[in-house]
């Protein structure tokens, strides 16, 4: 056994040396995640691929730390083959495994070779391995004695996992290889474990609960040292990713909700905000120093490392004594290590949100004033910053580097409101779907402005870019007397999710230079055309509900635009008079809407689709359906120009492709 040790840890020696020789393309996380979708179907991705595929062991999983993208000579090809067997070195830990099986799905979304889905379930199956009894993860599996039998949450281990199961238990569009239901089954049972894990690990601090230390012991539970370095503390890093995988879970448990009110609790006590790290770098780039200066009112930072019956910030050496601040300790591991984060800050952010979509009261220190960390709140008893939306909105700065939220207590706020083009990163919150309402009555009619007098009815005009709004209900109050815009969304980059969108005709507008808008678990209801324009838009998970027989959608697609309107795993209902109800009819005659896994009632119309007396649109529209149910749902009998999906067809529209973005995968954050 000593012997193969050594000759593992030589070859990996050896390969590693070949890679920092040669190092002619990137880093291997970067390749992983920066690339655009078409590239893992290039040569270039095929011969890494290779590479991957030699480095995953019989067992499912991969070792830490290589660089996979160099090319390796036929020794090291060789080498690798003779280590296929072996469980030596096999982790999780710096994304191991959890990115290889990432980088595998992007290749078989692009080149279906089947031994990249058989990689990625063999990395699966690893996972489903590695798991204690108890839920969590080691660092290591199989086992490797010292402190990497602990439940590790250090370096987001035991979160990349979870969100991997998360993923697949979902049966979400991240990955592109769909495992069977017998594995789904299994990965849901491995994600509640693991939750579960979570909350029986959360620290109580003299009977109150508070953060998560990076290790914990796997029989007690209790926190754990690592490293000499590592002693066991209270972590402001890994917690903080910890609550966020807790808060993306949908329809949490009581038990969940409290972890993540008391997490937030302990983070808005344990931020530093007097503190500044100042890096010193040499011509090169690399840091040579660090040091905290003191500066007042600084942007909030939290210590790695806390004291766990205080919240002290401690720091180590390698001698393993505990010092009270930084300057404290060598330059070796000061400068080689993390020792503050401002990762909890994305939590404090989301709080609200996450808040307000669980029913979760706020409380006046969380709804106060904290208009310098870009926090607005308005309500009509005058007990915010603004009794009026369009005042709060007035005041946001132009063009913020960083979201700016506007949080709308309960009321009916019978106003119309315009979100401008410089007013980017908005953040429109309600306190509830069902309560929050703003509500305007203007229609074509009353406008009066001519022909285009459409687009001025709006009850809420989003301009500006990377916008989103939760728990809010708009409406247009005209009733049926005509076009009569509730939601007007001409903007790229927006998310609108847990929204009632209420009107009649013409009720939400989706415009935009080559915008990208994205619709969760909303209410859309109106009679005819209501939800219409030229953007690429995904609704995902919504009710769609006809008020009366018509059309539900007049999409303007431009024409060469890939994607117009999808609908995904959303519900078709109507009012008892509705019972002949088109799918769409072309705005423009390019118009592109696709219906996909969609429930469709009864009251949708044999035929599915109009031709809007355009035969010229009969040829260049694109109408198609996938997977759908219900008795609307009755692909035989469709116009002959419209289309039913092949799975192959289908798998092209996932959420990644549809609403890909050069800046960032703004619809999941």
């Amino acid at each position: 056994m000593i012997q193969l040790k050594k000759y593992i840890v030589l070859v990996l020696f050896s390969i590693c040396f070949a890679v920092n020789a040669q190092n002619t393309y990137k880093n291997w996380p970067d390749i992983i995640r920066k690339n655009d979708a078409s590239w893992f179907g290039t040569d270039e991705a095929k011969k890494i691929a290779e590479n991957v595929l030699l480095y995953q062991r019989d067992i499912g999983g991969w070792p830490k730390n290589i660089q996979m993208q160099e090319e390796l000579t036929p020794q090291q090809k060789k080498d690798l083959l003779t280590l296929k067997k072996s469980t030596k070195e096999i982790t999780t830990d710096n994304s191991a495994t959890c990115q290889e099986m990432l980088f595998m799905s992007k290749m078989y979304a692009q080149v279906k070779d089947e031994r990249y889905k058989e990689s990625f379930l063999k990395g699966l199956n690893y996972l489903f391995d590695a798991q204690y009894s108890n839920g969590g993860w080691p660092q290591f599996y199989p086992l490797k004695k010292g402190y990497y039998t602990h439940i590790t949450y250090n370096d987001d281990s035991m979160v990349n996992i979870l969100t991997i199961m998360k993923h697949v238990s979902d049966e979400s569009d991240f990955y592109s290889i769909k495992p069977s239901k017998e594995i789904v089954e299994k990965a849901k049972k491995s994600f509640d474990k693991g939750i579960n894990c979570i909350l029986k690990t959360q620290y109580k601090q003299n009977g109150v609960l508070t953060a998560w230390c990076a290790q914990h012991d796997e029989v007690t539970f209790a926190p754990a040292n690592a490293r000499a370095f590592e002693l066991a503390s209270l972590s402001g890093y890994e917690s903080a990713k910890i609550v966020l995988l807790l808060m993306s879970v949908e329809k949490p448990s009581p038990e969940i909700i409290t972890a993540i009110k008391s997490a937030q609790t302990w983070f808005e006590k344990t931020k530093i905000t007097n503190l500044e790290e100042q890096r010193i770098t040499n011509d090169a780039g690399k840091i040579i120093d660090k040091k905290m200066i003191v500066t007042p009112n600084a942007a909030p930072i939290w210590a790695r490392f806390m004291e766990l019956d205080n919240n002290e910030p401690f720091f180590c050496d390698r001698d393993g004594i505990k010092r009270k601040s930084l300057d404290e300790i060598g330059a070796e591991r000061r400068n080689g290590y993390s020792w503050y984060t401002d990762a909890p800050k994305e939590v404090l952010k989301k709080f609200p949100v996450w808040a307000g979509k669980n029913g979760v009261k706020l409380t006046s220190a969380e709804t106060s004033d904290k208009k310098k960390d870009n926090y607005y709140t308005v309500a009509l008893d005058g007990s915010g910053d603004f009794t009026k939306i369009q005042d709060a909105i007035n005041a946001c700065p132009s063009f913020p580097y960083e979201k700016v939220t506007v949080f709308v207590k309960n009321g009916i706020y019978n106003e119309k409101v315009r979100i401008p083009e410089w007013n980017t990163h908005i953040a429109l919150v309600g306190e509830s779907k069902e309560n929050t309402i703003i509500s305007f009555d203007d229609n074509f009619s009353k406008i009066n402005t001519g022909r285009n007098s459409t687009f001025f009815t709006y009850t809420v005009l989003v301009e500006g870019d990377d916008f989103s709004a939760s728990n809010i209900t708009f409406k247009n109050a005209s009733g049926d007397n005509g076009q009569a815009i509730a939601l007007s969304v001409v903007a790229n980059r927006a998310k609108v999710v847990n929204c009632n969108i209420l009107g009649n005709q013409d009720t939400l507008y989706l415009s935009g230079k080559n915008a990208k808008q994205y619709f969760k678990d909303c209410y859309i209801e109106g009679t005819t055309d209501f939800i219409f324009g030229s953007a690429t838009a995904l609704f995902e998970n919504c009710e769609i509900h006809s008020i009366k027989n018509s059309y539900i959608t007049a999409a303007s697609t431009p024409q060469d635009t890939t994607f117009g309107f999808v609908f995904k795993n959303c519900k078709l209902t109507a009012e008892p008079a509705a019972i002949a109800v088109y799918l769409g009819r072309p705005w423009r005659i390019y118009a592109k809407t696709v219906y996909i896994n969609c429930d469709m009632g009864n009251h949708i119309r044999a035929e599915g689709w109009h031709n809007w007396s355009k035969p010229e649109a009969e040829k260049n529209a694109f109408y198609a359906e996938y997977n759908c149910k219900g008795e609307g749902f009755q692909p035989t009998k469709r116009v002959v120009w419209s289309h039913q999906l092949s799975k192959k067809e289908a798998e092209k529209y996932s959420i990644e492709n549809i609403l890909k973005d050069s800046i960032s995968n703004w619809y999941s954050n």
